[in-house]
């Protein structure tokens, strides 16, 4: 009997649950791929990804896209648990079967930008590789191809038409272009999805429209129905450090000018100290968050390296802020630009990289505009105020009583009379105008009392030789 139970244990099948929730980004791209890698013991595992997600970067879908392609055909199930809307409907569009719970939707994959005025759909040159990418998918796992494209564009007016007791979706264009003797073969025309409108589907409409397979209250109804019996339901989620990736790729902007703002404040601050050291640590967080999730490799290491030794050559070797400062400052700033993608110059074919790449500079130069704001306005503001709230010990004399012993704050000038008060060989005091003052003379001796002229003032350094007899 034992024995019966630990073969049937052992015979059972392993589904994988994976959860795909939230933003698509790089760092779900990264997780996906990670479940996908599973070690396993079973040779034929499914893999079930529950769906629940408004969309988010393209290219990170298209990543998911080209994991998903490559497990092997009908082991991946999209079960729509909320939504999948956007990049979520190629996503799930992607996998060899589609099923939805029951009152959710999927659909919508325009391609948006954000203005001041709000989203704004993308031409047509962001579309049309959009469309042939759900072209594609919808062809290799029997969806109907126009309206997976009518998902993208809203220009398209897709219409269910009957002829000779089939139905066949076409749109707008290809319906006009039919043969005067095939449109007398149409029975029926319906509008399924109007100018204008992006093709949206709750889990009826998909059912009907022959994207889902069906809808279900859960995935074990979903296995069952699918005769998958004898299973065992094993669930992945991000572990701590990949949900802690995923925050740090959110927070990336704010890092940047962090660090950016303290390596500056270093800059300006003699020595090496806590500012560095915070400068370095978070621009070495974004970049280890981007390799973590596959968008930096080497080239972005060496530019942030590269950069940071050029700071350093600035900081201790070559005075002031000037080519050095600047040229390390850039390295970063390029290092930056390209751990935020995957590409390093944008390809036609893919539009939005293009927009990306616009995007990750933008991000880049506010980020080290408002890090130079933020660093002056510490510096200015913050710093002197420490001393409020950091004990001591502190000088507690003022220099209300001190006086000035520069020669300019003085009123000494070539050309002044004084008269010798001690000995000069060659440096002694002398008066000038009720003022005593340190002085040296061109290396000759000078008896007090003896009248003197100042020849040259070089800094706090009073030149003077014994006055002229006709003087």
């Amino acid at each position: 009997m034992l024995q019966n139970i630990c073969l049937a244990q052992a015979s059972a099948r392993e589904v994988y649950v994976v959860n795909v929730s939230g933003t698509v980004d790089p760092g779900m791209a990264a997780f996906i791929k990670r479940a996908l890698g599973e070690p396993t013991d079973d040779p034929d595992p499914h893999f079930v990804f529950e769906m629940d997600t408004f969309g988010g970067r393209v290219d990170s879908a298209l990543q998911i896209v080209d994991t998903l392609l490559s497990a092997p055909e009908g082991k991946t199930i999209a079960f729509v648990k909320n939504k999948a809307i956007s990049a979520g409907a190629l996503i799930a569009l992607a996998c060899s079967r589609l099923v939805m719970r029951k009152n959710t939707t999927i659909g919508d994959c325009a391609p948006i930008t954000y203005s001041n005025e709000g989203p704004k759909m993308l031409g047509e040159k962001f579309q049309s590789p959009l469309r042939a990418k759900f072209r594609a998918l919808a062809k290799r796992n029997g969806y109907p191809e126009t309206l997976a494209e009518a998902m993208v564009t809203a220009e398209m007016v897709v219409y269910a038409v009957e002829m000779e007791g089939k139905t066949i979706y076409m749109d707008s264009q290809a319906f006009e272009d039919l043969s005067q003797a095939e449109k007398e073969r149409v029975s029926s025309k319906k509008t399924i999805v109007a100018k204008g409108e992006l093709l949206t589907m709750e889990d009826t409409e998909a059912f009907e429209l022959g994207f889902s397979r069906m809808s279900v209250d859960n995935i074990d109804e979903m296995l069952r129905r699918m005769g998958i019996e004898n299973y065992k339901l094993i669930r992945i989620e991000e572990s701590w450090s990949e949900a802690l990736v995923r925050y740090i790729g959110v927070i990336t902007p704010f890092l940047l000018m962090i660090g950016l703002a303290a390596l500056y404040m270093e800059i300006k601050a003699p020595g090496f100290g806590v500012p560095g050291i915070i400068g370095i640590t978070c621009l070495a967080l974004v970049f280890l968050n981007q390799y973590l999730v596959g968008l930096a490799d080497y080239t972005e290491l060496l530019l942030l390296i590269l950069g940071i030794v050029l700071l350093g050559f600035e900081l201790f070797v070559i005075p002031g802020f000037g080519i050095t400062g600047i040229a390390g400052l850039l390295f970063i700033a390029a290092g930056a630009i390209l751990a935020l993608q995957d590409f390093v110059i944008p390809d036609p074919s893919f539009p939005w990289q293009a927009e990306l790449l616009v995007k990750n500079i933008l991000h880049v130069l506010g980020a080290l505009f408002m890090a130079i704001i933020v660093a002056l306005c510490v510096l200015r503001y913050l710093l002197p105020k420490l001393s409020v709230v950091v004990e001591g010990p502190y000088l507690g004399t003022t220099l209300k009583d001190s006086r000035a012993d520069s020669v300019e704050a003085s009123g000494a000038k070539i050309g002044d009379i004084g008269i010798a008060m001690t000995l000069l060989r060659p440096s002694g005091k002398v008066k000038i105008k009720d003022e005593i003052f340190d002085v040296v003379t061109e290396g000759e001796f000078i008896k007090k009392g003896i009248p003197v002229k100042i020849l040259a003032i070089k800094g706090n350094r009073i030149i003077v030789s014994r006055k002229p007899e006709d003087e």
